[in-house]
């Protein structure tokens, strides 16, 4: 709420474009941590008498906590490819690099997931009916039958799961192999020129530098943070393992690679907007006086 708050002022110094991705990777981090953290592990344990006890609660609920980590995922996916195109593609940069492009994308992303997330609540049905009231969720019998529910699943197991971590891979390594080109270059001509003593104190050089290991640390969190539920997946499709007993190994093992997803959507936002000078400084302001950022609205 901070992060989004703060970035509504458009007071980080930040183009309108970076600031479109930031704002709505926060977005999709903020519906991870209520729809598949609070309402989900939360509520839904610890307070059986809540909405939730519904069916219809109970499958509105699986739809955005399934819409909320694609979101996420792709929201940042789109941010590092707007990166990549800035760092790598100068020709594409001017007509890419836009707030215009920047919400046209957001906009794909959206629809996009939110097709794919429709078929998820259709999955359940009633586990019974009470004074005409159905509540309680289960899933459908065809569900584990169905060639329809079968593609499904692997549609969903691609956008989540096995395209994220290769496409990020891809992009930060392109962008970091740029720009180890590009300070080689830069290098060679301060050589030729007579400038090696400064090279040391080269802003150029310092600043690639730290947008490699940002680069890296980024794919760094989202691979160790993303690739436990991946590889379960993989092995549960494999196995053809449908159900867990609540005391095994597996199943602490299956919450467990849960929990690391649900972080892995809260360390983007962290990571990219943290290492803003600006952006800290408008936290310590907000820290200081809450009621700068609401007074002084900035558009």
């Amino acid at each position: 709420m901070m992060t989004l708050l703060i970035f509504s002022q458009g007071k980080c110094g930040l183009s309108k474009g970076i600031t479109r991705y930031m704002t709505a990777m926060a977005t999709g981090d903020l519906m991870v941590l209520v729809f598949s953290v609070i309402v989900s592990q939360i509520i839904k344990d610890y307070f059986p008498g809540s909405l939730l006890k519904y069916t219809l609660a109970c499958r509105l609920n699986v739809f955005l906590q399934g819409l909320s980590l694609q979101l996420s995922i792709w929201f940042t996916i789109a941010f590092t490819f707007d990166r990549f195109v800035a760092i790598c593609c100068n020709k594409l940069k001017a007509r890419y690099c836009t707030e215009r492009t920047a919400n046209v994308v957001i906009s794909i992303v959206s629809a996009f997931n939110i097709m794919v997330n429709i078929p998820l609540p259709f999955r359940y049905e009633p586990t019974h009916v009470l004074n005409n009231e159905q509540l309680g969720c289960r899933t459908i019998a065809s569900y584990h039958t169905s060639l329809a529910w079968a593609a499904h699943r692997w549609l969903t197991n691609i956008t989540n799961m096995f395209l994220p971590i290769p496409l990020l891979l891809l992009l930060n390594s392109l962008t970091a192999h740029h720009i180890l080109a590009a300070s080689r270059a830069r290098r060679a001509l301060k050589s030729n020129r007579g400038g090696a003593g400064q090279m040391g104190r080269d802003p150029e050089l310092k600043t690639r530098r730290t947008s490699i290991i940002l680069l890296f640390t980024i794919s760094s969190c989202f691979i160790v943070l993303s690739a436990p539920i991946t590889v379960i997946h993989i092995c549960v499709g494999v196995t053809r393992l449908v159900a867990f007993q609540g005391s095994s190994s597996l199943y602490v093992t299956v919450r467990l690679a849960f929990l690391l997803m649900c972080t892995s959507s809260c360390t983007n936002t962290c990571i990219y907007a943290l290492t803003q000078r600006r952006f800290r400084e408008e936290v310590k302001n907000m820290l200081k006086y809450p009621s700068s950022l609401l007074c002084k609205p900035r558009y």
